[in-house]
């Protein structure tokens, strides 16, 4: 057992400065970014992630420049390890302010390409990974009267998502729940909010480091079609994901002009599908399995 917590002589949320945040996939992409803004703007932050050579190398950074940041290794697919976790950080600051559920994984390719590793990879991840952490910060939360959950969707979790099946699969189950938790939750003054954004900058769109791409497309290829989509800078959706969590939004999506695509889905599912097929006829061949009427080679693309 951990030592007691400090008495909470402030049981109220604090936006930012002199919180405490935990942010899972801290060592890259998004987590990163939020990891990095949210010392900047004062809080201290608890970077966990299993690559933890790059969060370890993170936090000494943030140290280094006067901001306060603690590296842990942290596999968001064992909730024991979760659990402890967020118990050793109220031990020692007295405070859970903020959960971001970030970690997440890509699988790319057509559904007839995955194996049932595939689908209990994904949904381990970036469902099991959320649900896990719910489960852990809620119950304190719930306890100290305050606290945020924040959990990191896409837009592959408000619209159909072709060539990404079980990606948007795991994104719209995160949308549910972060919703349906956040009116619950309302009633004992404990904020959830969810993260959808469009394309940002990240190693997630080549899959991550520990996702998948189940067809055979080269780099470049990938980083064309990426490109079209004016992928967001990180650290640009950070600032903005945060001015927005300081507002307490539902459900935020950065950049905003996805919320375009969000609306149309919303008003009209049957047109939302109908740009989805277009969008799909217009993948690289390549992506949806297929080349000159043959299937691609399946491989895993690692950073």
């Amino acid at each position: 057992m951990g030592r007691i917590p400090p008495i909470l002589l402030d049981k109220t949320l604090r936006i930012f400065d002199k919180a405490t945040a935990v942010v899972t996939g801290a060592a890259s992409g998004i987590g990163r970014a939020l990891a990095e803004e949210l010392v900047k703007r004062g809080s201290e932050v608890v970077l966990a992630d299993l690559q933890i050579e790059q969060a370890d190398e993170l936090a000494s950074s943030m140290r280094a420049a006067g901001g306060r940041a603690k590296a842990c290794k942290i596999d968001v697919t064992d909730f024991s390890s979760v659990a402890s976790l967020l118990r050793d950080t109220v031990a020692r600051t007295g405070r859970l302010d903020y959960l971001f559920n970030n970690a997440g994984i890509g699988v790319g390719g057509p559904v007839d390409l995955h194996q049932m590793e595939d689908w209990n990879r994904i949904i381990d991840v970036n469902l099991r990974g959320v649900i896990h952490g719910v489960q852990a910060a809620y119950p304190i939360m719930l306890g100290q009267g305050f606290g945020h959950i924040v959990n990191t969707s896409s837009m592959a979790g408000l619209q159909p998502a072709p060539g990404v099946v079980s990606y948007g699969t795991t994104k719209h189950a995160v949308v549910g729940l972060s919703t349906s938790l956040r009116v619950e939750a309302a009633m004992a003054g404990i904020r959830v909010s969810v993260l959808c954004p469009g394309v940002i900058r990240t190693p997630l769109l080549a899959g991550g480091k520990y996702g998948k791409l189940l067809v055979d497309i080269p780099p470049e290829k990938q980083r064309e079609m990426w490109e079209r989509l004016k992928p967001m800078p990180p650290r640009i959706f950070a600032s903005r994901a945060l001015d927005a969590i300081a507002k307490n939004k539902a459900i935020i999506i950065i950049p905003s002009w996805w919320k375009l695509f969000w609306w149309i889905n919303r008003l009209s599912p049957s047109l939302g599908i109908s740009l989805a097929k277009r969008q799909y006829r217009d993948m690289p061949a390549a992506l949806k399995g297929w080349r000159n009427g043959g299937r691609e080679n399946v491989h895993a693309e690692r950073d």
